[in-house]
């Protein structure tokens, strides 16, 4: 390969990155630029006319909120749990040898389903179940979203655990316990945050299941959605440019945490 030809490969390489990039992130940011808007029509301000005024207004929108408490909470339960029966079920995966396969495929198999056929089949199971929709049933519906992501990520965390390190740590006498709590969870603890945040923000954000589940309090995009179909009002976009900075800035703390741990393993 000429030198010519590997820069036009990186050239079209970039464009191509670029381009997908642009595509993926210009709404949000467009939605954040028209938060700023002091109009009420959904356009993007001139520098001088930015305002923070919707973003003031907020706290006097009491829907969005007790939507946004509600999000919080589910979104916390299902991040506690996706993690934790994650790490269960990438424990398992290691215990396994021949059904290791299975047990992989079926442990994200949810993540293939239609959110509107799993909040749909949901919701009828737990209509013939006589269970009420609730704060828990709306997290029932998203730990079975995000939990395959959470168990993808944890067990992609393992890699840096090395089987010689367990070994030494058995030959010096530790239990399997002491083996997981001394050296395997440290080694994973990036993975476990990553895993937490990503759940979280997933359960923060999805709106199928949470409209099939939820009980008299509905979720923040559940209300969003209603918001907009009624006529929207300048302060949803400021909800919205508050949820992506928020999430940009978790995303963004992960990266650097597994920036730190690949600095750390390097030296």
């Amino acid at each position: 390969m000429t030198m010519t030809e590997g820069f036009a490969n990186r050239l079209l390489i970039w464009t191509v990155t670029l381009l997908g990039l642009l595509v993926i992130y210009a709404p949000p940011l467009y939605l954040l630029g028209v938060s700023f808007n002091p109009s009420l029509q959904p356009g993007l301000p001139s520098l001088a006319d930015i305002t923070l005024k919707w973003y003031a207004a907020l706290p006097e929108e009491k829907a969005l909120i007790l939507a946004l408490q509600q999000s919080a909470l589910v979104a916390l339960w299902t991040a506690v749990l996706a993690t934790s029966l994650s790490l269960l079920a990438a424990l398992a995966y290691f215990e396994l040898r021949k059904a290791r396969a299975t047990w992989f495929m079926g442990v994200i198999l949810p993540m293939f389903v239609p959110g509107v056929i799993q909040g749909l089949a949901l919701s009828t199971v737990f209509s013939r179940l006589g269970v009420k929709p609730s704060t828990m049933t709306i997290v029932a519906g998203h730990l079975l979203w995000a939990m395959p992501f959470a168990f993808i990520v944890i067990l992609t965390s393992f890699s840096a655990v090395r089987p010689a390190y367990l070994m030494a740590a058995a030959d010096l006498g530790a239990s399997r316990w002491r083996q997981f709590r001394d050296v395997t969870l440290p080694l994973i603890r990036p993975g476990l945050v990553s895993a937490f945040v990503f759940s979280f923000l997933l359960s923060l954000n999805e709106f199928t299941r949470a409209f099939y589940l939820a009980g008299r309090q509905n979720t923040l995009p559940v209300v969003l959605f209603g918001k907009m179909n009624g006529g929207a009002s300048p302060t949803i976009y400021a909800m919205s440019g508050t949820i992506f900075i928020v999430s940009v800035f978790l995303v963004a703390m992960i990266v650097a945490l597994s920036g730190r741990k690949a600095a750390r393993q390097a030296v």
